[in-house]
Formats: C-alpha cells, structure tokens, sequence
C-alpha cells in the first residue's frame, strides 16, 4: 500500500562565534571547569552577540539546509519554527525566516521548549502526509542567553544558543519500515509538572521576559523515565525494537540524562548521537543541531534508521524516527 512520507531532503546548522569556555565562570561564579564537566559533560557553548536575534540563526540555518538540499527558497511551502526565545512576542519569527529566504506558502512558530523541535517535527509530518504542504522547512532556534540568571550557577552553564534545520518533501513510500522519511511520532506533555522548569515572566503576567528557573535534580528523575517510556512506545508501534535503531539523536541537555536514557532505551552509547560537550543545551535547536553535526561528519548514512527524542518545559517531551 502505497501512502505519502514526509522524507528528510536537507539539514543545516548554525552557531554564534562566540564561544564561552567553562572556565568563564569561574569568574564571577562559585563554580569550576570539573564542577560542570562532572555534572553536565559540558566544556563549552556559544553564545548569540549582541543584536543576533534568533531570527538571524534561524536564517542562517535554514540557509544551509536549503544549500545541503541543492533547492531554493521558493521551493519551501511551510515554514515551522520551534524556539521559546522569539524575536518579539509577534509576528512570529518563522515568517522572518520564511521573509529571508524568499519562501512562500506559511510560516508559524511553535513552544514546547527543549521538546519544541519533536512538535515541530510531528506538524510537518502531519501536513505532508494530508496535503498541507509538500515541502516544509522545519526549524529549531533559539537565544537562551538572553534568559538566563547569570547568579544561578544551576542553571546559567547549561545553556547555549544556535540553529538547526531540517527540510522534509513528501514522496511516496511502500508503508513499511523501510521506507524513507519519518515513520512514527508520540508526543505527551504534562502541565503538573509546570514548576519544575519554567520562565518567571511574560506577557500576561510580568510584561517582560523573565529568566529561566528550574528544578534539576527533579527534572532529571522525570527526563529519564519519561524519556525511555515514550522511545518504547514509537518503537512498538512502529514494530521494531532498539537493535533496529542505527543512532539515537536525543535532546542535548546533560550527558548523564542522555547516557541513563539510552541505557533504558537498550542503546548503548556507540550508537548515541552526543554533541552536548561542545554546544552546551540549546533547547529546540539541540536535536536538529546535532543531527546535522552527525549528517555533516559522515555518521548518519542515508538509510539509517534514527530515534529522536526530547523534553523541556510543560513538561512536554516527544519522540520520533526518521529513516534518513
């Protein structure tokens, strides 16, 4: 039986050139280069400069999945944008993004934080396969460091900013597994757990952006349960199991989240796409990141069969495979 799959055409990534070194820190902060390392795994990440606006990674993003791609801006019908730093409360930044590379059709932005870029993912599939759109330009940008509380050693080293992009076309494919393009999404989220990691600010509250506050040892318990439980489930309900997984792309939050999940998921970490010691947690943008990192170095073939998955603020988390 013939159905239509939304296939991986492109992907392309961008980071800020400043780059800050654990040892920044130290400076103004109780903190250490082994204190961060031993509890995260990161050594470093990037940070926007002043006045690059997470429209402008975007842009830069997307323009290098349009290049990977060998297409055109005008050959993008939907624009979707995952990012929990916008511009401006609106417009939205997607249609900048779309504005910039001269593409047509529609554009929007959606907040599921960290897990952002699995929403994001799962909208474009659903376009595709019902005829929205053939060719959609999905995006994860964001700028964390304009959130930040540069007094909170607990969170203010967890976070970078950057971009990545990813353009799915739809093409047919037979409906089984072997297919090309993304086979399975679950997306869950939890509004409960809203204190666990949240912003203090906003429009409707504050009036301005607010800085970003989190529980993080309670996050972890919920990120590596919840992580591996939803992996299971797209895995069942695609009929496959962890040894038919050829990489694991997850979310680049903290090396222990990413190793713990994995050894849940029945994955050991040879096969774990791991970028979180260089770009630190850049939310939305860290799963799309780091699979264009792993697309560009030659690790991730065309066939391959990958597993996503992320989980940020909502609680919202999701997951997803693509065979690439």
């Amino acid at each position: 039986m013939t159905e239509t799959r939304a296939v991986a055409i492109g992907c392309g990534h961008y980071l800020p050139q400043r780059v800050v070194e654990n040892e920044e820190f130290t400076a103004t902060l109780d903190t250490s280069d082994e204190w961060i390392r031993a509890r995260t795994g990161i050594e470093r990440r990037h940070f926007a400069a002043d006045g690059e606006l997470t429209s402008d990674l975007g842009i830069a993003a997307a323009r290098a999945a349009l290049k990977n791609a060998e297409i055109g801006g005008e050959e993008i019908d939907a624009v979707i944008l995952a990012t929990a730093t916008p511009d401006a409360t609106f417009p939205s930044t997607a249609t900048q993004i779309q504005h910039a590379i001269g593409a047509g059709g529609f554009a929007f932005d959606i907040q599921a934080v960290c897990a952002g870029f699995m929403y994001a993912l799962a909208t474009a599939d659903a376009m595709i396969r019902t005829g929205q759109a053939r060719t959609v330009l999905v995006v994860g940008a964001e700028t964390f460091s304009r959130i930040l509380d540069w007094t909170d050693r607990r969170t203010c080293v967890l976070f970078g900013d950057g971009a990545g992009a990813l353009i799915l076309r739809g093409e047919p494919g037979g409906g089984g597994i072997e297919d090309r393009g993304v086979l399975g999404v679950k997306l869950r989220s939890d509004g409960a757990q809203r204190d666990l990691l949240y912003v203090d600010g906003g429009p409707s509250t504050t009036g301005d952006a607010g800085k970003l506050r989190m529980l993080g040892q309670e996050v972890f318990k919920h990120a590596v349960v919840k992580l591996a439980d939803i992996a299971h489930q797209v895995m069942e309900a695609a009929e496959i199991g962890a040894d038919d997984i050829d990489w694991m792309v997850p979310h680049q939050a903290n090396l222990r989240i990413i190793a713990r999940t994995a050894l849940k998921t029945g994955l050991p970490m040879e096969r774990v796409v791991v970028t979180v010691q260089d770009h630190g947690n850049t939310s939305a943008a860290s799963i799309p990141l780091a699979l264009s990192v792993a697309v560009g170095d030659g690790r991730v073939k065309r066939g391959d069969l990958l597993l996503m998955e992320g989980i940020g603020g909502g609680l919202a988390w999701g997951a997803a495979l693509l065979r690439w």
